[in-house]
């Protein structure tokens, strides 16, 4: 098979309980993930990681497949991204199946589009390298950031403050989202972050990090914000 989409949805989590299925909108956030990747028609396999029943079963009426259970060493809260995927990637070829790309999609994360994954994954392909990253610039040069130091205020790069924002480089973060990747790359280096990456600038107004019911609130304005431009 050519491209699996591998959705990680563990049943802890601790800041927002039940957070991986807790209804954005009015269904599941977990819905939103699952729907970008089957409507791009890019992979022969859509399916949820999970060690929690009531998430498979959610997983599964959204149209994915959960051909097993996530194991314990994965499912806490220490295990990286890459264990995950490299678990399911190695399940499937322990089942005679294997892939030439993957795309590890957070379960929170719906304000990711099919338009997106497909023109990550063309990037993936067309780019030829080891993993496709979304990212996103950060809106305040972090250069100019500064600290609390005695109870008082200073500059963290006191050499920056009176330079020009546009004279600045440009500072980028993970978006939190989605990663694309070469599967004989990633078996090879057992991470995401792999030696020859490229970028998939996001635009800002489709970031939202999603760790606090605060953080949900305000992804919810957004999402409905966007959906009526």
């Amino acid at each position: 098979m050519e491209n699996i989409a591998i959705i990680t949805a563990r049943g802890g989590s601790k800041r927002i309980p039940r957070k991986n299925i807790k209804p954005f909108l009015g269904k599941p956030i977990l819905e939103y993930s699952i729907e970008a990747a089957l409507k791009t028609e890019l992979f022969d396999e859509v399916m949820v990681s999970t060690d929690d029943e009531e998430i498979a079963q959610a997983a599964l009426k959204a149209g994915a497949k959960v051909p097993f259970l996530r194991s314990a060493g994965t499912a806490n809260d220490f295990a990286t991204t890459a264990e995950v995927i490299g678990e399911v990637l190695d399940k499937y070829a322990r089942r005679g199946i294997t892939f030439c790309h993957a795309c590890c999609i957070y379960p929170t994360a719906p304000f990711v589009t099919p338009e997106a994954l497909k023109e990550a994954m063309h990037l993936l392909e067309q780019e030829q390298v080891d993993s496709v990253i979304p990212v996103v610039k950060f809106s305040f040069p972090p250069q100019r950031c500064v600290v609390i130091r005695n109870g008082r205020l200073v500059p963290k790069w006191p050499e920056n403050m009176r330079k020009r924002s546009q004279d600045l480089e440009p500072l980028y973060h993970d978006c939190g989202q989605f990663y694309c990747l070469n599967v004989e790359s990633f078996r090879r280096q057992r991470a995401v972050w792999m030696e020859n990456v490229v970028p998939f600038v996001q635009e800002e107004r489709m970031v939202q990090d999603i760790d606090t019911l605060e953080d949900w609130e305000i992804a919810e304005i957004k999402y409905r914000i966007i959906m009526e431009t």
